[in-house]
């Protein structure tokens, strides 16, 4: 059944009003809203904001590295550490390693750029920073909605963004009401800040709809696989930073890991790979756990044990792929624009500058009596704001990456190294992509095949036993979230001519090809192993595959990552 027939025959859809709609109740946009109650309680307003998150709390669905800058939470919180904010390690030590196949070479502190000296950042589990977070939002007022996944954009007569709706409950496999049927709700505002992260369902479409992009370049990502454990004592080094490049990438093909120790006895580790990479053969899971059995890296694992697991897509094009943020009744905030800085590794603290800035924006309007207009005071604040200032200075970052491990290192050494010395704050010099992610992929037959080797179930893994780890689940029962627009690319196109991709850049093992009764090929979709993190959705080299939104409260659970 179709939505519309679903609202005819069940409906109407109950009706929420609110002052603000936040969708995404990640570091964005929880910042949004508590600003929004600041700014409302400093001067006697009343102000109505509510968040929707699809996980099940807020912070069940947050992945990141993470090293946070306090920067904008202190903006946000001068006393977050009398308010007892989880950011309790401070950073005490950066290393940059080079790998080989087996040995390293060691960036002298010197050389380091500033970008990745993390002096007065922190150590943190960004998913407790969330759910602290989400804490004082509730307590200044915010109604926060968890487990409610916003599945569609609603539109006034005019075009403007009037809201968005939830998704239905209890729709069973075959598409039709189950016994269980429950229509989704729809939330009004005066405005709806979008804050779904990245590669956000609602925002793809709205960045599509308003030509948010137009004269931009292709937006950029890149894949993060991340673990948590538990390590021998012995081996604990609270607050050191190790971040690498080089193996087990060739040359061509960026990507680069990271290991941060938390307190307890944990560390939090991870590989980036950049997902422009032309090999079809490549499995950015696989190389993740090849990376773990470095000598550099394995050293810390040896004896300990993993806890938990994910994945998530980074948005990571910059400035020279930032659409336009806002547009008749909304803005979008943190990665669903895209505000990471891919040279710092680091986004938490841009997700919530630029919701306070958007809550800014919004706050003014609402109590100037203005509703579903455009909030250009938004993004005339961030071009005056330390987080322009920033972004402008790596705007080149990712772009160098795409050209190759030695050219980038070389020309990003100049520009976020020599270049601050000689006192520019940004390079004098563009350089632009035009070319998207998807679009890099080359036929396998003119690719290295990639042999990985069999895990040994004690640094390296297999994707079930991690996902396993990750505590994804959904209703078995729900249509898959994971939709094709044809369902006879995968085998006609992506198998035929790429080998099947989609089984290996998927993190979770959600695709695989499996054989007819007849020894014909077809796609298998195990959604219910789907992490949540928008790999297929933008790298299927067709863009066949387009991830919408589960039921809420399904996918990760993740805890303390």
């Amino acid at each position: 059944m179709t939505p519309s027939s679903l609202i005819e025959q069940y409906g109407p859809r109950e009706t929420m009003e609110y002052d603000v709609v936040v969708v995404g109740g990640g570091p964005g946009g929880l910042a949004t809203a508590i600003r929004l109650k600041q700014l409302a309680a400093d001067k006697g307003t009343e102000l109505s904001v509510v968040v929707l998150e699809k996980g099940s709390e807020p912070g069940a669905h947050i992945l990141s590295g993470a090293l946070m800058d306090p920067r904008a939470i202190t903006e946000l919180f001068p006393t977050w550490k009398k308010l007892g904010a989880p950011l309790t390690q401070p950073v005490t030590g950066d290393e940059m390693l080079f790998l080989s196949q087996t040995g390293k070479l060691g960036t002298p502190q010197f050389l380091i750029p500033k970008s990745l000296h993390n002096e007065g950042n922190y150590v943190i589990s960004l998913g407790n920073v969330v759910r602290w977070l989400g804490q004082q939002a509730e307590a200044l007022g915010v109604e926060i909605f968890p487990g409610f996944s916003a599945a569609e954009v609603l539109y006034n007569e005019d075009g403007s963004v009037k809201g968005v709706a939830t998704g239905n409950l209890g729709i069973g496999k075959d598409g039709q009401p189950s016994d269980s049927f429950q229509l989704g709700m729809e939330l009004h505002g005066k405005y709806t800040i979008f804050a779904e992260g990245s590669r956000g369902h609602l925002g793809r479409q709205l960045i599509e709809k308003f030509k948010l992009d137009a004269g931009k370049d292709p937006q950029t990502y890149a894949l993060g696989i991340k673990e948590l454990w538990e390590i021998d004592p012995t081996k604990a080094k609270p607050g050191h930073v190790v971040h690498s490049l080089g193996w087990p990438m060739d040359n061509q093909t960026y990507g680069g890991g990271f290991l941060y120790h938390l307190e307890g006895n944990k560390v939090t580790l991870g590989f980036i790979t950049g997902l422009e990479y032309s090999n079809p053969w490549l499995s950015p899971f696989d190389e993740m756990q090849r990376w773990k059995t470095h000598p550099a890296i394995r050293q810390y694992l040896e004896g300990g044990k993993r806890i938990s697991y994910g994945a998530r897509a980074i948005t990571c094009g910059g400035l020279m792929s930032l659409p336009k943020t806002v547009f008749p009744g909304g803005a979008l905030v943190g990665c669903e624009a895209g505000f990471l800085n891919f040279a710092r590794i680091k986004g938490s603290h841009a997700a919530m500058k630029t919701g306070m800035l958007a809550a800014e924006a919004a706050y003014a309007a609402v109590t100037g009596g203005r509703q579903h207009d455009e909030l250009t005071a938004y993004p005339e604040a961030f071009k005056k704001s330390w987080l322009f200032e920033e972004l402008d200075a790596s705007r080149n970052t990712k772009q160098w990456m795409k050209k190759g491990l030695y050219l980038s290192s070389i020309m990003n050494g100049i520009e976020l190294w020599l270049l601050p010395k000689l006192g520019f704050k940004a390079p004098p010099w563009t350089v632009h992509n035009r070319v998207p992610d998807h679009a890099k992929l080359k036929p396998a037959a003119q690719c290295r095949q990639i042999v990985y080797p069999k895990p040994d179930n004690k640094i390296s893994f297999d994707r079930l036993s991690s996902v396993f780890v990750s505590n994804t689940n959904h209703e078995e029962q729900q249509p898959a979230h994971l939709t094709l627009k044809d369902a006879s690319v995968p085998v006609s196109v992506n198998l035929a001519t790429y080998a099947g991709p989609e089984s290996r850049y998927c993190p979770a093992g959600v695709y695989e090809f499996v054989k007819n009764p007849d020894d014909t090929d077809r796609l298998q979709i195990n959604a219910q192993n789907c992490v949540h993190c928008k790999t297929c959705d933008i790298k299927d080299p067709k863009q066949n595959i387009v991830w919408v939104t589960p039921e809420g409260g399904g996918g990760p659970n993740y805890s303390a990552m």
